[in-house]
C-alpha cells in the first residue's frame, strides 16, 4: 500500500516520532508503514488521515493486484 505520509510530514515539518505520537504509536511503526512493510490498520489510517485533515485514499492508495 502506497502512503503520502512522508511527503505530508514534510509539508508540517514533523518527524515520524512526533507523528508516532500524535496518533499513538511507535517511530517503528510509522517507519514501517512509509516503507510499505506494514499496513496500517482502519482505526490507525483514520487517525493520520484526520490529523492531516485528508480522507484515507487522501493518504493511502491501495495497490490492486494485476
Amino acid at each position: 500500500m502506497k502512503t503520502r505520509i512522508p511527503e505530508l510530514r514534510k509539508e508540517k515539518k514533523l518527524s515520524q516520532a512526533e507523528l508516532a505520537d500524535i496518533v499513538g504509536v511507535t517511530r517503528q511503526t510509522i517507519t514501517s508503514i512509509e516503507t510499505e512493510k506494514y499496513i496500517a490498520s482502519l482505526p490507525l489510517a483514520y487517525k493520520i488521515a484526520k490529523y492531516f485533515n485528508l480522507k484515507i485514499e487522501d493518504v493511502f492508495e491501495l495497490e490492486e493486484d494485476e
